[in-house]
């Protein structure tokens, strides 16, 4: 299935900043014991690429992505570990030239319709917007996807998106998921809650 139908059947994708394995391991076990079977891995820290390596193995059900791709390197390093996927939070042309050259799911960063353009360019499908909220929020999302509604680019908007205004995003048909910023850690109550709010919008 390719990635952008397996984010729709997903819809929230947990961002996690971890600092060492056992804590990874845990909070990915937790995602998908109760009802979220992905997770953005970001290369903030020095444990995510071993935490990428371990949960690949240990859940490869698991949609595992990595974030905060910002060069040609770490980009090697997330899919060599195992990630099914990686976002940036801008636009490298270096680096989304790399993806695609690899063959590597690949989603650079926009906020403007100039950045959209030139992911597009490059072929790329899925596109972060970020910062979702101080970039404007679902009404400048919106107005971001009306001139390229017909091309069938999908989005997934991160930064700021929380439980008070996540429903705003997903109701939008372009976004085939959203960046769960605040799963980061967070209690499993939490995790079943955002679950309950993806599956109201999954696709049956």
């Amino acid at each position: 299935m390719p990635l952008i139908e397996k984010l729709e059947q997903i819809k929230i994708v947990p961002v996690l900043v971890l600092n060492n394995l056992d804590e990874g391991i845990e909070m990915c076990r937790s995602l998908c014991e109760n009802g979220l079977g992905a997770a953005e891995i970001t290369f903030r820290t020095q444990a995510a690429e071993s935490v990428i390596r371990e949960v690949s193995r240990q859940f490869p059900e698991m949609v595992v992505g990595a974030g905060t791709i910002l060069n040609v390197a770490d980009l090697h390093r997330a899919f060599d570990a195992g990630a099914k996927f990686a976002v940036s939070p801008g636009f490298n042309p270096k680096v989304v030239a790399e993806a695609v050259k690899c063959g590597f799911e690949f989603a650079p960063g926009v906020c403007t319709p100039s950045e959209c353009e030139q992911a597009m360019e490059f072929g790329c499908k899925l596109l972060k917007f970020f910062p979702a909220e101080a970039s404007g929020g679902t009404a400048m999302l919106k107005s971001l996807i009306a001139p390229y509604r017909h091309l069938g680019i999908k989005f997934m908007p991160t930064g700021g998106v929380k439980p008070n205004n996540v429903e705003s995003y997903l109701e939008i048909p372009e976004v085939a998921a959203v960046g769960g910023t605040w799963l980061n850690k967070c209690p499993v109550e939490t995790i079943k809650e955002a679950a309950a709010i993806a599956a109201k919008y999954i696709r049956k």
